[in-house]
């Protein structure tokens, strides 16, 4: 569950979302730290929040903001889990390292710095792992993957973001893989780009 601010109407209805590069790396790289940690007690989570501009019907994301995780200390959290979310998604989310709230101070504080920037909050990325391998015996059935879950698409409709990215990551074979998709409020998915290296264009 997130805490947003306000999304740009013109985001709602987005043609295409052109991911930087960047932004991509730059979330990659906090996603395999945090994989690194993941036991079957302890599914711990990657999110950030998602900023670019809306030209037309396009969706440009130039960059991505980590903030803290105020699951188990925010009282508004602590209420949605146990009166809303647990009852519905089950005892798996009691789990405190299960899930994410953003805090709504860093999220305050993102968006006025994006708002220096010229940029907007235009909503958020987060990583799925492969699950089935590193979860408990009970949970191995459970296959993540890019597409939201129950869970996502409950957390999508509440925060109206018009742009949320789950980004599924593995380990295999000595090394890490992962893919990424795009969704709106409602979960439709939505055509995603990711932006190729100057080097790469120059070819």
């Amino acid at each position: 569950m997130t805490i947003t601010c306000p999304a740009p109407p013109s985001a709602r209805a987005a043609s295409a979302v052109l991911f930087s590069d960047d932004v991509l790396r730059k979330f990659l790289d906090a996603a395999v730290a945090e994989y690194a940690h993941i036991t079957p007690d302890e599914p711990r989570p990657c999110f950030g929040a998602l900023l670019g501009t809306v030209v037309g019907e396009t969706v440009l994301v130039s960059d991505v903001a980590f903030g803290r995780n105020v699951r188990t200390t925010d009282p508004a959290a602590r209420e949605e889990f146990a009166t809303a979310i647990v009852p519905r998604f089950g005892a798996a989310y009691e789990n405190p390292v299960r899930a994410w709230w953003f805090a709504p101070a860093d999220l305050l504080g993102i968006a006025r710095g994006a708002e220096e920037r010229g940029l907007d909050v235009l909503g958020s990325i987060h990583l799925h792992p492969d699950w089935h391998r590193l979860g408990p015996e009970s949970e191995r059935e459970c296959r993540l993957s890019d597409r939201p879950t129950p869970m996502d698409e409950y957390v999508f409709r509440s925060t109206g973001w018009p742009l949320n990215v789950v980004c599924y990551l593995e380990k295999q074979h000595g090394g890490f893989y992962y893919s990424l998709a795009a969704w709106d409020p409602e979960c439709v998915a939505l055509p995603l780009r990711v932006h190729a290296p100057m080097e790469r264009e120059n070819r």
